[in-house]
This record gives structure tokens, sequence and C-alpha cells, in this order.
């Protein structure tokens, strides 16, 4: 199953992922900042900055927004759409299958 299929542009692979993620939660720009606790009226250009590669934000906000999106803190730093798409299959793994897989 492939989550996205557009490959990452190689200047701007988070910005590339969070944009494919946010989409994929039918989320606007300033709800999800809201949701990671940036105030109401600078959310949607923070990110914005961040999904068009002007600014990466540090790894503390990185993770929240992972954490709103439902997504693992690596995909969004993937930068193969294959590894991306295993790395979301993963977090649906029961311990059974972890242990197989190891």
């Amino acid at each position: 199953m492939t989550f996205f299929e557009d490959p990452p542009p190689l200047g701007n692979l988070f910005g590339h992922r969070l944009r494919c993620a946010r989409k994929l939660l039918g989320l606007s720009q300033d709800r999800l900042g809201v949701l990671i606790g940036l105030d109401e009226h600078t959310a949607s250009a923070r990110i914005s900055r961040y999904e068009t590669g002007a600014h990466e934000p540090p790894i503390k906000t990185a993770r929240l927004l992972a954490n709103v999106l439902g997504v693992p803190l690596a995909y969004l730093y993937c930068d193969d759409n294959r590894i991306a798409d295993l790395i979301m299959q993963a977090i649906t793994l029961t311990e059974d299958q972890w242990d197989e897989l190891a």
C-alpha cells in the first residue's frame, strides 16, 4: 500500500511529508498549528514556512507535529517513499508481528 506517490523534493523532505500528512487528515495549516500549541494568529504562517522549507522546526516542535498527525517522527524525515510507506505500515503492527519481524 502506498500512502504518498509523489517523490519528496530533495531540499524539503520534512515540508513535503508534513503537507502530505496534514492534507490526508483534512487539516488546515492554521488548525494544525493551533493543535500543537501555536498562537492562532501566527499558526498558519508558521506551518506554511515549515511546509515550504523556509524554516525547519526544532525537534520538539517536529515531535508535536508528528503526534498530532498520528505519524512517527521518522516518517517526517524519510527521504524514500518506499521506506516511508513501511514506517506508516509499521505503526499498525501487533506485538506478535513486531516479534516476528525482529
